[in-house]
């Protein structure tokens, strides 16, 4: 029904953002990566496009929004694995970027994709079994198609650890994220080198 919308963006909460689109609010829930990506609503308003993906149900019509393409992708292909539901896609959308979903599938590692809320291990198996070999095209897309802006979506291992690190201080994970892609070449630093600038940040 909706591919795309494009409009203010007048507010934004936990796995929410609101868009203004010719006077009409739209609500869509959002994943933590695509939240983190997001400007901050401001009186001279943030022109935003997130892609978008509508859940019909019974009682309500849920409206997802993503920041990129293969984020929408990505969750399309984990609410058609059996079992899987849109909040656990959101959940695994907002541990995981495109990049590090499709390294944990490749390697197996079916603990990590089982420490986002409301995955077990039976239902990181089941992903890990589905997606494989499923994942590189998304990726390539993302790399080759958005350049610069993919890369400042994605997240190297160290930068996933260090993400990981700053949650267990009880930073929370858009504001982990925010900092961590503060650090100048984030990617290209050591774990404990990259915790530390990335507290410079938040302190």
């Amino acid at each position: 029904m909706f591919y795309y919308l494009t409009g203010e963006l007048v507010h934004v909460g936990e796995n929410l953002a609101v868009i203004d689109c010719g006077g009409v609010g739209f609500r869509l829930t959002v994943s933590a990566t695509t939240l983190s990506l997001l400007p901050r609503p401001s009186a001279e308003g943030n022109i935003v496009r997130l892609y978008t993906h509508l859940v019909v149900r019974e009682d309500a019509l849920d409206l997802y929004g993503f920041y990129a393409k293969e984020e929408l992708d990505l969750f399309r292909m984990l609410i058609a694995i059996s079992g899987i539901g849109p909040k656990v896609a959101i959940s695994v959308l907002s541990l995981l970027t495109p990049d590090t979903l499709s390294e944990a599938v490749a390697s197996q590692n079916v603990k990590l994709i089982s420490r986002a809320p409301g995955v077990g291990i039976k239902t990181a198996q089941r992903i890990v079994l589905e997606l494989s070999g499923k994942l590189a095209p998304i990726v390539a897309s993302a790399t080759g198609a958005k350049g610069s802006t993919q890369s400042s979506a994605s997240m190297s291992t160290s930068m996933s650890e260090a993400l990981d690190a700053l949650i267990v201080l009880g930073y929370s994970r858009q504001e982990a994220q925010k900092a961590i892609r503060a650090v100048p070449d984030a990617a290209e630093k050591p774990t404990e080198e990259l915790i530390k600038a990335a507290l410079s940040h938040l302190l």
